[in-house]
């Protein structure tokens, strides 16, 4: 079997999987605020908790193009799970496979893909966002382990994760390490009320003299934000590409199949022109977002160094595509549209978190326009 016939492969099973095993209960996950352990474990069996992960690691190693394919089945059905697939997979996974020692990835890589293991991302802090660079938490060293010091916040999957990647500065400079939630003096607490990603056990971290042994280094010390941050960041935003991908998509087929079936003046809503403009609005935006997101999986895959802009683009235009399609989309189906009933009021909620994770559109505005800046200026 071909190379793309078996990716391909996999890909249609993760469908299946998804529909008969993750679509039926959303409500569910997001009624009991976490996914189940058993569906955890059924993903990690099917390999697809390392879906990007080389196959010596117990991966499914699927380029980046199957890989954002595989991404938007799980997002059009579920953010949990495809939150999940970020951050375990993207984030700290895929940081794993590029930074870690061998004996860092031959300890994790195989655990986190079994499932083991559940990793998390910790660069996020109550008074730090997108200042990325300016994070409170601190590291000093000691004769045979670094301390750690500091409070993270918005840890997707901070609740319930067993391995983080834990940034920390010491005089302005920043390193990566790998943080046990064994160690002493680390605690989480779930954060509660959010309007979207209710089933993603998002925590604020406390460290509290946490000692991690010297070996736990990921990289270079500091050097974390140069390399660790912005490797982590791009991998993220690929991923997030595509979940903006995913609930357009999703938005969009609930849209249609609702003007379809719904009668008002004694018309289908496809009827109507205006409803039938909103559609074909939705329909270019979509596939506008999914060549981005291709084009950008397809210089990720020949390692082209222009693939993180153009990652960059795809994260920024689909997370606004999926907003913009979501809110058509709930408009179109009126009174019904704010009923946990339909889909089109967890996607409007959802959606708009893809606006401000991994780097704000108005971050991805400031690095788009500063390399149109300089690829695009023509002297006369």
């Amino acid at each position: 079997m071909s190379c793309d016939l078996e990716q391909r492969k996999i890909v249609d099973e993760a469908e299946a999987f998804v529909n008969q095993e993750i679509r039926p209960y959303v409500k569910c996950f997001e009624e009991n605020k976490g996914i189940p352990r058993e569906l955890i474990d059924k993903m990690a069996a099917k390999g697809y908790l390392a879906a990007a992960l080389p196959k010596q690691y117990g991966g499914l190693e699927l380029d980046p193009v199957y890989y954002g394919l595989f991404t938007e089945v799980f997002g059009k059905a579920c953010t949990a799970t495809r939150s999940l697939i970020t951050v375990h997979t993207s984030l700290v996974g895929e940081t794993l496979v590029r930074f870690g020692t061998e004996e860092q990835k031959n300890k994790w890589l195989p655990r986190l893909a079994r499932g083991e293991a559940i990793g998390a991302f910790g660069l996020s802090e109550p008074d730090i966002g997108s200042d990325a660079k300016n994070i409170k938490t601190s590291w000093h060293e000691e004769d045979d382990c670094y301390v750690i010091n500091g409070t993270k916040r918005w840890i997707t999957f901070g609740h319930l994760a067993d391995l983080f990647i834990i940034i920390a500065a010491n005089k302005g400079r920043s390193t990566a390490f790998l943080v046990e939630r064994a160690f002493p003096g680390f605690e989480t607490k779930q954060i509660e009320g959010m309007m979207a990603a209710r089933a993603t056990c998002i925590a604020e971290l406390y460290l509290n003299n946490v000692r991690v042994p010297k070996e736990n280094v990921l990289g270079k010390i500091n050097l974390g934000f140069e390399y660790i941050v912005s490797t982590s960041l791009d991998c993220g935003r690929y991923s997030i590409a595509w979940a903006g991908v995913a609930i357009a998509q999703e938005a969009l087929e609930a849209m249609v199949s609702y003007s379809r079936t719904r009668t008002q003046f004694n018309e289908k809503l496809r009827s109507f022109q205006l409803i039938r403009g909103m559609i074909g609005d939705a329909v270019t935006k979509t596939h506008a977002a999914r060549a981005l997101a291709l084009k950008a999986g397809e210089l990720r895959k020949q390692k082209d160094p222009d693939a993180v802009m153009e990652t960059t683009m795809a994260k920024y235009f689909a997370s606004k595509v999926a907003v913009d399609v979501a809110n058509d989309a709930l408009q179109v189906h009126g009174g019904n549209g704010f009923l946990s009933e339909y889909p089109v009021e967890r996607l409007y909620r959802e959606a708009k978190v893809l606006e401000v994770i991994e780097g704000s559109s108005q971050m991805q505005q400031e690095m788009i326009s500063s390399f149109g800046l300089q690829r695009y200026y023509k002297r006369r």
